[in-house]
């Protein structure tokens, strides 16, 4: 029998989640189809987020014309066939996975078809495609990202595979469990519930789930909640200072041997609740949860708990996690934001041009950054907690004074 992730692959776009910025109803490339103006593109984004999917759907579109190449395996015999196929029709359209192994040599070879219009390029790539596709190509192509997919998207899709599939799951920490341990990836998500149908319908409790997805069971109440609960109580204890307390949280969630959930919530809490109270311990956690992914269990407790008690004991500060959300709620709320001309690198006839800060003197020099509408917001406001946050909040004091007042 064919995998479930094979099965359930999405047969159109309203089934592909958390991309609705290009497939949804108003989704550049459902507009661009809508309008049978299909362009040239790459999509880039983490493994599992949807790619292969979406290329595979526009590809079914087209059953005469579209055709697939990998530039790991494909040679370029295999892409001068396909070229070739134009003589037939209009246009071709090429699917090239892992477009960033391309060889240059291929990639010159395709320029003048995709130039003239007569080839149109769908690249999927897991890479910054800024950084690893030839610049001739890449100028050539739209780029559009794809969204990191979020626990809430994948417990929805779970569900929906869960009641196709007639797989019986009374426990939604079931659904959450896994999409967090799957990393937040569909295919390792959809393949470990496939794997909990397995189990027998009456036990199949969160228990059981864990046995089977390769994750060592640990106590768990009769709600199925501890694995949550001690991971949570964990942060808050990180949060609140608590050394010995966080010491005991992350020694108990251990029980699971839950690595790489525990590395990513440690990552994530030397940025949100640490942050610029002590700015060094960021690179000192992601170090040591390295290490401890390096070394596995039973040594990884060694560096996880020197991150643990550095965490724990550091001064905290969320300015920056409160920051990120203010930019966020503007972004979304205020539709006109143009950015200041003098900014764009343009030269503006009778006008300010742009100042360059490093020739004045302490390399500041007092001009508008943000768009007009929001000049006068501030979202960055430093704690004291620390003295490097207290220097930092006085020093910003004096720039703001001026920026706001241009």
């Amino acid at each position: 029998m064919q995998p479930l992730a094979y099965r359930l692959r999405p047969t159109s776009f309203a089934d592909v989640v958390g991309q609705d910025h290009l497939v949804g109803k108003d989704g550049i490339i459902t507009n661009m189809l809508a309008k049978n103006n299909l362009y040239s593109f790459i999509l880039y984004g983490p493994a599992g987020s949807g790619k292969t999917t979406i290329a595979t759907i526009i590809k079914n579109m087209f059953p005469n014309n579209a055709f697939t190449f990998n530039a790991s395996t494909d040679n370029k015999a295999n892409l001068k066939d396909i070229i070739e196929a134009r003589a037939y029709y209009e246009h071709v359209i090429l699917i090239i996975d892992e477009i960033h192994r391309m060889k240059k040599d291929i990639q010159d070879y395709l320029l003048p078809y995709l130039e003239d219009g007569s080839l149109i390029i769908i690249g999927l790539t897991t890479e910054n495609p800024y950084r690893v596709i030839n610049p001739a190509i890449r100028s050539r192509l739209h780029i559009y990202k794809m969204h990191e997919l979020q626990e809430s998207d994948l417990i929805l899709l779970l569900k929906k595979a869960a009641n196709k599939e007639k797989i019986v799951i009374n426990d939604d920490n079931i659904y959450k469990y896994i999409a967090n341990v799957s990393s937040l990836e569909i295919r390792t998500a959809l393949n470990m519930l496939e794997a909990a149908s397995l189990i027998d319908e009456d036990k199949r409790d969160l228990n059981h789930v864990m046995d089977v997805v390769g994750i060592k069971t640990i106590a768990i109440d009769g709600k199925g909640e501890n694995y949550y609960d001690i991971l949570s109580a964990l942060i808050k204890s990180i949060r609140g200072s608590d050394v010995d307390a966080s010491l005991h949280y992350m020694v108990r969630f251990l029980a699971c041997e839950d690595l790489l959930m525990l590395t990513r919530r440690l990552e994530i809490s030397a940025y949100e609740d640490i942050g610029f109270g002590n700015p060094q311990v960021g690179p000192r956690v992601l170090a040591a949860c390295k290490a401890a992914l390096d070394v596995g269990l039973p040594e990884a407790k060694i560096p996880l708990a020197f991150a643990v008690i550095d965490l724990a004991s550091s001064p905290k500060s969320n300015s920056s996690y409160l920051a990120m959300h203010k930019a966020s709620d503007d972004l979304a709320n205020l539709h006109s934001k143009t950015i200041p001309a003098h900014i764009l690198n343009k030269e503006i006839k009778g006008g300010a041009n742009y100042l360059y800060p490093h020739d004045f003197p302490h390399d500041f020099v007092k001009q508008q950054y943000l768009p007009d509408e929001l000049k006068t917001h501030t979202y960055f406001e430093p704690k004291t907690n620390s003295k490097y946050e207290t220097a930092l909040k006085e020093y910003l004091a004096k720039i703001n004074k001026e920026l706001k007042n241009v």
